[in-house]
């Protein structure tokens, strides 16, 4: 992997755009400046964490204005780049190292359903279609090794007291249209959603008090009680600030010491052909979340297209065409019956790491605050700590708001080059281990 370029910027730039949003009619993002300067809040990133953030301060406090910032257009950014899962549960149990007491999985579980809840009510309330489908998932293990890691997992299923149906290779076959897997299972825990067609959705529904201006990357926050936000095209100032600009708040200068970014790649297919569909198994729509954390997640996209998620890199894109490859050769290994294994759209995404899997939902300093560290499970958690966050900042308890902020904090990370070791080592370690999960 080669040494980051662009360190300093303060927003992700890709190299291609979102397959999803590319799927879309155009959309003319909006750009228009602010009719003034001085805001109530500020909230920097235009993601599901923060539009979630910046409707909920609407909703309590009406006669506040409020400016989103974003650097790039709705559908574009990462929040449109993601796999389109929204799981639930907590994200990748035991297979990743993580692993909450009952108790608190609990609570856990209880904010997802609560953050799932909203998203349903927002999109009937807009009266966007965003592909909202109450499909499931299927996990699935090529290994010896998968296996093990989704028994561990459903013993804590039992214990959540989460219902699935165990599938040995035959079943996988039947179900998944290939006989790669020896071992899974399949719960209802997830919903299907063009992810670029949710985040547009939401960002053009927002309450009228909400002002979003995007195409407009944030260079600088300074001062405090007001702060200063400095963009591109222009300078704004706010008693609060949220950053919801995941682990490029670290470019920001804030939570250096807490957050690493990971760029992941997806290829779609064209739409294929009737007797290809044909060999995809019985359902016309389902997704794959595989035993190991870096193996290759899999989606079958109502419609007839084909998605392959898979490879990981560390604080800057790789090559699409070399990354493509791998996504080629991960898609082959499972489906060689197939005439093609080409994709139509590929692209990379980032999301922000924390050593310990914890995400950072709290006031970094007075009146500036942040909901960051989604660990690749950003719609449902980032809508949900987001809500609570603008919650919290508006002087507004409860029990769920308690909850959040008694879980666990994102621990302390070393800086580079011990951090750039310590995760590449990391990275590699999981490869090896993932195997034919990749």
């Amino acid at each position: 992997m080669s040494h980051p370029s662009g360190q300093s910027r303060t927003f992700p730039h890709y190299q291609s755009g979102s397959g999803w949003n590319a799927m879309l009619p155009a959309r003319a993002p909006r750009v228009a400046a602010p009719p003034q300067s001085r805001f109530r809040h500020v909230v920097i990133g235009a993601g599901y964490t923060g539009l979630a953030a910046a409707r909920r301060l609407a909703e309590l406090q009406p006669q506040e204005p409020i400016l989103v910032l974003d650097a790039s257009s709705a559908g574009e950014g990462s929040a449109g780049r993601n796999s389109g899962f929204l799981i639930n549960l907590p994200h990748n149990t035991r297979m990743s190292g993580h692993h909450s007491p009952l108790q608190v999985a609990r609570k856990q579980i209880a904010m997802y359903q609560a953050g799932l809840d909203w998203l349903a009510q927002l999109s009937q309330q807009g009266g966007f279609d965003c592909g909202w489908d109450l499909a499931g998932k299927y996990h699935a293990a090529a290994t010896e090794g998968g296996s093990r890691n989704l028994r561990a997992s459903l013993a804590q299923y039992r214990d959540w007291g989460v219902a699935y149906t165990e599938l040995d290779r035959e079943a996988m076959r039947e179900q998944l249209g290939t006989d790669y897997y020896q071992f899974g299972y399949h719960s209802m825990n997830n919903v299907f959603v063009q992810p670029a067609a949710l985040i547009r959705g939401l960002a053009d529904t927002l309450p009228d008090n909400v002002w979003l201006m995007e195409n407009n990357p944030v260079e600088s926050v300074d001062g405090g009680g007001p702060y200063i936000v400095r963009t591109r095209n222009g300078q704004f100032s706010a008693d609060n600030v949220i950053l919801a600009n995941n682990a490029f708040a670290r470019r920001l200068g804030f939570l250096r010491s807490r957050l690493v970014t990971i760029y992941t790649y997806a290829g779609v297919t064209p739409v294929l052909d009737a007797a290809q569909q044909a060999l995809l198994g019985q359902r016309d729509q389902w997704g794959v979340i595989p035993a190991n954390r870096l193996g290759t997640t899999l989606r079958r996209i109502r419609g007839g297209r084909f998605m392959v998620r898979s490879a990981y890199s560390y604080e800057a894109e790789q090559p699409l065409e070399r990354m493509a490859g791998q996504l080629r050769a991960s898609f082959l290994r499972r489906y060689p019956q197939l005439a093609a294994h080409d994709f139509e759209y590929v692209w990379s995404g980032s999301t922000a790491l924390t050593g310990n899997g914890a995400s950072f939902v709290g006031e970094v300093r007075p009146g500036l605050y942040a909901a960051v560290g989604c660990n690749g499970a950003g719609v449902i958690k980032g809508t949900i700590h987001g809500r609570l966050l603008a919650e919290r900042i508006a002087g507004q308890r409860s029990a769920m708001l308690d909850d959040l902020e008694a879980l666990e904090k994102p621990n302390w990370l070393p800086p580079d080059p011990l951090r750039r070791i310590g995760v590449l080592t990391a990275i590699a370690c999981q490869v090896r281990k993932a195997g034919l999960e990749k």
